[in-house]
């Protein structure tokens, strides 16, 4: 925490590294998934979900958006200039662990998707490989290591407040990125056979729900309510709520 900096952002894939590694195996990751998404916008978070490519996807309109000048659009993240439920699919890549207000982004994020609408989050994981460098001094004020590594499960409690549901939360990268990254492969793959969830990078889908739960539990304790003070009509009240669900 005490090495956060918001002063040193990566502006492109090569600014971190193995970079050019790193950006192919997310966008290998993300292939399987764009089949999946449709609609007519699909935005990009940050300069590095920028330079992914979505063609893949279906969905009729692809831009980024960030403060860098070769963003389709220049905003800042924390006010999207969107309107509300505009965009049918998100990407965010290593973008949460450099900015102040991670939380912030992801509900501004919130307002301007679809219900139904996917939200993709690239992170790197404190659990991995990758994590060695924050104890190494001479990495801790460098790239990636300068950011906060948020835990997958602390990201998927975010978006379970936001009343999104995950249905893919997936690693990549076996690699501390410190080194040549084609170096200790026997190392890589056995971690990722052994211990799967060690990767270095996360990749989280989610969706967001076409409504909110609290309406539901709220009829069903009125239902209860009924019952207790309608005792004599249970057997009858018993198959009336059998027939409703």
């Amino acid at each position: 925490m005490s090495h956060f900096s918001t002063e040193l952002k990566p502006e492109q894939w090569s600014d971190l590294p193995n970079g050019e590694a790193l950006q192919q195996a997310v966008a290998k990751q993300l292939e399987d998934w764009w089949p999946r998404v449709f609609g007519y916008h699909l935005l990009k978070l940050g300069p590095l979900s920028a330079e992914l490519s979505s063609m893949a996807s279906p969905v009729a309109h692809h831009f980024s958006l960030s403060p860098s000048k070769g963003a389709s659009i220049e905003g800042d993240f924390c006010h999207l200039p969107l309107q509300n439920a505009a965009i049918d699919a998100v990407v965010m890549s290593l973008l949460l662990e450099f900015e102040p207000d991670p939380y912030r982004i992801l509900r501004e994020t919130d307002r301007v998707l679809i219900a139904g609408g996917y939200l993709f989050i690239v992170g790197f994981n404190p659990l991995s490989p990758v994590f060695l460098g924050k104890l190494w001094p001479k990495y801790q004020d460098c790239l990636p290591w300068n950011g906060r590594f948020f835990m997958p499960s602390r990201v998927r409690d975010w978006l379970g407040l936001l009343g999104y549901q995950v249905v893919g939360d997936e690693r990549l990268v076996y690699h501390p990125l410190m080194g040549d990254f084609n170096q200790g492969k026997f190392f890589q793959q056995s971690l990722a056979s052994w211990l799967p969830s060690a990767g270095s990078l996360y990749l989280i889908v989610a969706r967001k729900l076409e409504s909110p739960l609290t309406p539901i539990r709220d009829k069903r304790k009125v239902r209860q309510t009924n019952w207790t003070t309608a005792p004599t009509a249970g057997r009858s009240g018993h198959l009336s709520e059998h027939s409703e669900n």
